[in-house]
């Protein structure tokens, strides 16, 4: 085994294991709080990370303590053969976890090859489960696809299997307890998620945003007896809970409201190859240019840490207070979440 080299701190002390990467802007759906509807510009394929620029890099970073890496979008699955990314990654000493977010409607025929290929777990993005609702907040998807990927990765033994549902007043919200009620029976972990003032969210985060505690709100109104929980293996900075004697567990994710970025160990790679230190802010570094020379990737690495804020400040920006950094001006799917 190789000598681990100087973990990946920022100057907040913050140790980062774990790297988000996104393979593609593009996507099959056009989700209310992501994309507009029309007038979208992907970026050209020549200008998106290869495969093996994507392993060439985390080649260099496996030896510098990551160890956990998360797949994302766009959506992942409408890059061709992404398989064979997973087999690759899954071949570098030092990787521990591999996991994938996907919208669900093309798992059903890739969740077994996922599975061969080395991927541990999944997180699903599910924000209905009613059919012309689900078709409403995406623009045209179909739920039943979505749940039918489910039942593939539920069939093939991935695990966990968390399902992220971004709560949104006037859209959703009626539907907490049928989520809920989900994990009473199988293992399966919801995790609701604050609605983020970043792209196409952020003109209309006031009028959308629903509070977290409206869910134990719900939990109380139907009787159950919830309980706090471990919940399942995972990098998250979830709370979360269980329903007296169920099998699954849900949990809350406060992004704005009570952010986690004390203990943030996150990077992120988007699909053009610049690191992003911060999800929410502007400072990117291009990995590309040096993807080819493994010490100046592990160099703009550290730069990039260096330049990380100790907190996002997404509160003070919808306050309209004083930041320290400039936004992102990037959307959701181009970043990778």
């Amino acid at each position: 085994m190789k000598p681990m080299i100087e973990p990946l701190t920022d100057s907040f002390g913050r140790i980062h294991d774990y790297i988000r990467i996104s393979v593609t802007d593009r996507c099959n759906l056009r989700c209310v709080y992501c994309m507009p509807e029309e007038g979208m510009v992907f970026q050209p394929h020549d200008e998106i990370m290869s495969y093996e620029e994507i392993a060439s890099v985390l080649r260099v970073l496996a030896p510098m303590g990551v160890s956990k890496v998360r797949l994302t979008g766009g959506e992942p699955l409408v890059r061709k053969d992404l398989e064979s990314l997973v087999a690759m990654i899954s071949d570098i000493e030092g990787i521990q976890d591999i996991s994938l977010t996907t919208n669900g409607l093309l798992l059903s025929s890739k969740a077994r090859l996922l599975k061969e290929a080395g991927l541990t777990r999944i997180n699903i993005s599910l924000d209905s489960l009613h059919k012309e609702r689900y078709a409403k907040i995406t623009r045209g998807g179909d739920v039943r696809k979505v749940l039918e990927g489910i039942e593939a990765a539920y069939e093939v033994g991935l695990d966990p299997i968390k399902l992220n549902m971004v709560l949104m007043k006037g859209f959703n919200e009626d539907e907490i307890r049928d989520f809920v009620a989900m994990t009473i029976h199988r293992p399966l972990h919801v995790r609701f998620i604050e609605y983020m003032p970043i792209g196409q969210a952020s003109e209309e985060w006031r009028k959308t945003y629903i509070p977290l505690s409206h869910v134990t709100d719900v939990c109380h109104e139907a009787g159950w007896t919830i309980q706090d929980d471990q919940g399942p293996a995972g990098n998250g900075p979830s709370r979360n809970m269980k329903i007296q004697g169920a099998a699954g567990t849900f949990g809350l994710i406060h992004p704005v409201s009570d952010h986690f970025c004390d203990s943030c160990n996150r990077l992120r790679l988007t699909a053009d190859g610049h690191i992003k230190a911060c999800l929410y802010w502007s400072d990117e570094y291009n990995v590309r240019r040096v993807a080819h020379d493994p010490e100046a990737t592990a160099s703009l690495f550290r730069k990039a840490l260096g330049s990380k804020p100790q907190n996002h400040e997404m509160a003070l920006a919808l306050e309209k207070k004083a930041q320290s950094h400039t936004p992102t001006n990037r959307r959701m799917s181009q970043i990778g979440g």
